[in-house]
Parts: structure tokens; sequence; C-alpha cells
């Protein structure tokens, strides 16, 4: 059990990973006043969106291997499967990019994400890919979860910052 309690301070990234899940749901918690105002949207339904790219973001980090596999078993099974599945890539790919200011988000979040993955690999704690995915899962929630109770911004210069 001690072990488990100082593997923050081992792998510092894990610390980096909740102080950017902070700052993030502090930030959607922002966005969220000006999303309800400016577009009508709901409020669970914003929320909904952001917690399910996050739990997205991190199965994709933590189970890469996993996933490519299925994908390529599935793609290799025909010439009209593989096109339907580079054609859903690249069709899904394309609408995410076209909203510009989401992907700087999962940027953010994906690469404090893959430095907690390879920090843990670093000291040797390589957990099975669902194990991890659970783990970096809940820091990244319970990190949003408290940033977004934060009602008003970290700091002037970062709300000035994630604001353009």
């Amino acid at each position: 059990m001690l072990r488990l309690l100082v593997v923050p301070f081992r792998a510092p990234s894990l610390l980096l990973l909740f102080g950017v899940a902070v700052v993030m749901g502090n930030h959607w918690s922002l966005l969220q006043a000006e999303q309800i105002d400016s577009l009508g949207i709901d409020v669970e339904l914003f929320w909904i969106v952001e917690v399910l790219q996050a739990v997205v973001l991190v199965v994709i980090c933590t189970m890469p291997d996993l996933i490519l596999r299925q994908v390529s078993l599935l793609m290799a099974a025909s010439r009209a499967i593989s096109l339907l599945v580079v054609l859903l890539l690249v069709i899904t790919a394309g609408l995410y990019l076209l909203h510009l200011s989401l992907l700087a988000d999962v940027l953010i979040l994906a690469s404090a994400v893959l430095l907690a993955r390879l920090d843990l690999t670093r000291i040797r704690v390589v957990p099975p890919p669902v194990v991890m995915a659970i783990a970096l899962g809940l820091i990244l929630l319970g990190g949003i979860w408290i940033g977004q109770q934060i009602s008003t911004p970290l700091h002037p210069r970062l709300a000035e910052l994630l604001a353009g």
C-alpha cells in the first residue's frame, strides 16, 4: 500500500496530469457559460460530450496496441471493410479537426496522459492496459471534476491564454 502512495512522487507526470485536468475542468466550466449563452447547448449535453471525449482519449492513449490490433483484424477481413474503416476514420477526424478549439484541448490532455504513461513505464509500473486506463481515467476525471467545481478562473492570465 505504501508503494502506491509514493508512485505520484516517483512519477511526477501523474501530478502533472492531475493539474492539467483541474485546469481543463476549470476552463470547460467557464466555456460552458459561453456555449449555453451563444449556442443554447444544454449543460448536461456539454458535460457528457467533454467527459466522453476525455474517456475516449484515455482509452486510445493507454491501449493503442489492442485497439490497432482489432482495427487491423477488421480491415484484413475484406477490402470493402478496409475502405469503410478508412473512410470512417478520415471523415471523423476531418469533422473533429474543423473545431480547432476542441483539438487544442484534446492535444493538451493527450500529451499529459502519454507523459504520465511514459513516466510510469520509466519507473517500471506497468499494470495491464485496462487497469492503466481505469487509473489514468480516474485521475483525469477527478481533476476535471475538481476544476469544474472552481467557478472562477484559476488565474486571470491563464484565463486569457485559454480564451484565445
